[in-house]
């Protein structure tokens, strides 16, 4: 469609190039010294000049939306008709403009379909220049035309070596040339006065005027118009269609059967694709309003957390520090070569904590594994295949202590990380607290740009959001909770496949404050394939739109409920949902924009986009005290795994409509985390 509408606009094969002045030694002389009016039919050439006493009124270049009907409106007041010689482009995008023309008696002339100087192209081109303008006439007005005026030309007196054999071949195609016996110059714009000057024939004689109703501003042409017509009416001159002067039959033949259908079907298909790309730019505009709102908002806000949190006076609370014990759950399905290195790096913990591995019906000894580790504080907890929800229900109702860690099996904490994950808790209006999650596995490209997206798009919205206070996610590779607010919005839910963005949105509604601890580091184990990257975004975004479905009703609640359904849950539809939802409209413009023009705008723009993309992503990466190294992959990034991204949306989008339901999907680790960085990794007390 985006092609299509560009054929239309002329941004598609068109071609700007005029030939200069040639020689016309082989141009009958009989031609260059008769009238405007060129006959090459039948292998003949002669020429014809309309009668005294009459005026053929031609307009070329339209129809114009805005200028067309005021020419119409002028010439039925003073009861005049005229010739309009038409582009193929402007017919198909306003046929009912080309409808009126013919209802109120003016004749249709062919003037091509994207108006290149038909002298350059082959006789393929010209066939398909007349062709196409005869499918834009046949759809808009139901009719076919015998008359032709090539683009850029003027008299006969003007034709050449290069503009005579188009002639030629075109008569021999059955059209009659209408060329120009008196120019207005109205295109100047030289003022009505002159244009009525130029446009008047010598006394009595009649004459074919060339004047423009579209190619830019026509008001000149109008205005002159409306003094023209009365003026030479009185002075005895008619204004007529050329077959009326030439008294010969109507240029005008009606169509019918398959070519009418054809026409019409083209001419809603133009209609269609102008639409569409009318939606799509609207829609380009909003994704980069979206776009450019997150990223301001992102460094803004982020800025104001980091401030706060970073000063040397700053706690969480009155109750600050938080020393008492915490229960770290570790929900773990089939982990077996991932659950060691996750315990391991817990029982490192430099705060108190028991840890509790619920094995959710594994099949590979996951528990096994822990229970001959015989490590202090861990506890293993069997229950049949549930799924996590259930993993993680099993182990809140086994766990001794108020405050409650969470994590992945595929995940390893830094010593500190349960410590400083749990010090918010200090403000006893904190009911739950996000981690900051990393990407461990980091080392291949497709874990690079997936650690640009935590460190960038994760951990930098999360600083957005704790502002804001709507948090929309505690990530489940790292989040702490109180057993209070847990139990008070009913446990962990199966109602949607992001279990974790359902609870987070449930504490809200609660009146519970979500935050963000920048310093709980966890280390996970992100999908190094693209089916198993496919696979963990497709449940991502399916289940975050489960989970904003399910929580709609906080749009009209009041209360605390009703504040985040009202700034929290738009913020999350509009950058989560919305906004990937319409960012392909970038690329599909850059594309656009690299074929057909203005290339140099459009990559200046995509770089544009791209730079400041880079700059918010370099200060996530100091904010994080990451090396920036990673960044270099960020144009590749944009330009291969954000399309990836986009599938997936959009197919969790098809899935969401069609009302399918989507299973819990597994994703295959490697056990390639085995510690934090810096760290070794050790096993049975040997360096591994």
């Amino acid at each position: 469609m985006l092609m299509l509408r560009g054929y239309v606009h002329s941004e598609v094969l068109a071609d700007y190039r005029v030939r200069p002045e040639a020689a016309a030694d082989r141009v009958p002389r009989t031609i260059l010294d008769g009238g405007p009016v060129v006959d090459t039919r039948g292998g003949q050439a002669t020429s014809m000049d309309v009668p005294d006493g009459r005026i053929v009124l031609t307009f070329d270049d339209g129809p114009d939306p805005r200028w067309t009907p005021k020419v119409l409106d002028v010439l039925k007041k003073h009861d005049a008709h005229a010739v309009f010689f038409i582009t193929g482009t402007m017919a198909s995008r306003y046929p009912d403009l080309v409808e009126r023309m013919v209802d109120e008696g003016h004749e249709i002339g062919l003037h091509t379909f994207n108006h290149p100087d038909l002298s350059y192209q082959s006789k393929k081109r010209i066939d398909w220049e007349l062709t196409q303008n005869q499918l834009a006439l046949a759809g808009a007005a139901g009719i076919r035309t015998s008359l032709f005026r090539p683009p850029y030309s003027s008299s006969a007196s003007a034709l050449d070596n290069n503009s005579w054999p188009v002639t030629q071949y075109v008569g021999s195609r059955g059209y009659l040339t209408v060329l120009t016996g008196v120019d207005s110059e109205d295109w100047r714009r030289p003022g009505a006065a002159e244009i009525i000057r130029n446009s008047t024939p010598d006394k009595g004689k009649g004459a074919i005027v060339l004047m423009h109703d579209s190619g830019g501003d026509r008001s000149q042409t109008v205005r002159a118009l409306d003094t023209y017509l009365p003026q030479l009416q009185r002075q005895g001159y008619a204004f007529e269609n050329l077959t009326e002067a030439l008294n010969a039959p109507s240029a005008h033949t009606e169509v019918t059967g398959l070519e009418l259908w054809k026409g019409r079907a083209w001419t809603a298909l133009v209609k269609a694709a102008d639409d569409l790309t009318g939606v799509l730019v609207v829609g380009l505009a909003v994704i980069g309003f979206l776009v450019f709102a997150r990223f301001g908002l992102m460094l803004l806000l982020s800025a104001l957390h980091t401030r706060r949190t970073r000063r040397r006076d700053f706690v969480w609370g009155p109750d600050a520090p938080v020393t008492e014990p915490v229960s770290v759950l570790v929900p773990a399905y089939n982990e077996a070569k991932c659950i060691e290195n996750t315990v391991r790096s817990l029982v490192k913990s430099d705060h108190p904590v028991e840890i509790l591995v619920i094995d959710d019906g594994s099949s590979d000894g996951t528990a096994r594994i822990v229970e001959d580790l015989s490590l202090p504080g861990v506890r293993v907890v069997r229950q049949l295949n549930a799924g996590k929800p259930a993993a993680l229900n099993r182990g809140i109702a086994n766990a001794r202590h108020d405050l409650i860690v969470m994590m992945d099996g595929d995940t390893v904490f830094e010593p500190s990380t349960v410590r400083e994950l749990v010090q918010p808790f200090a403000d006893p209006k904190v009911g739950a607290v996000a981690g900051n999650a990393k990407v461990g596995n980091k080392d291949t490209l497709i874990g690079a740009w997936q650690h640009i997206e935590y460190v960038m798009g994760f951990n930098l919205d999360r600083r957005m959001y704790d502002v804001l206070r709507c948090m929309p996610t505690i990530p489940g590779a790292v989040g702490a909770f109180r057993r209070t607010a847990l139990n008070r919005v009913g446990g962990m839910s199966d109602d949607t496949l992001a279990e974790d963005t359902d609870i987070t949105m449930a504490m809200h509604r609660d009146g519970w404050k979500v935050v963000y601890a920048e310093k709980a580091r966890a280390w996970t184990e992100a999908p190094e394939s693209v089916q198993q990257l496919w696979s963990q975004r497709y449940r991502w975004c399916y289940g975050t739109m489960q989970a904003i479905w399910k929580h709609r009703r906080a749009l009209i609640e009041r209360g605390p409920s009703g504040r985040f359904g009202r700034v929290g849950l738009p913020l999350v539809s509009l950058f989560m949902v919305v906004a990937p939802l319409l960012a392909p409209l970038i690329d599909l413009f850059l594309v656009y924009g690299l074929l057909f023009g203005p290339t140099g705008k459009t990559i200046a723009a995509w770089f544009g986009v791209l730079a400041v993309q880079a700059a918010c992503a370099a200060y996530a990466f100091v904010l994080d005290r990451e090396r920036l190294t990673p960044l270099v992959s960020l144009p590749l990034q944009q330009l291969l795994y954000r399309q990836l991204m986009y599938i997936v949306l959009l197919q969790s989008w098809i899935t969401a409509l069609t009302g399918g339901r989507l299973r819990w999907q597994k994703l295959r680790r490697k056990g390639q985390v085995a510690a934090p960085p810096g760290e070794v990794a050790v096993d049975g007390g040997g360096a591994r």
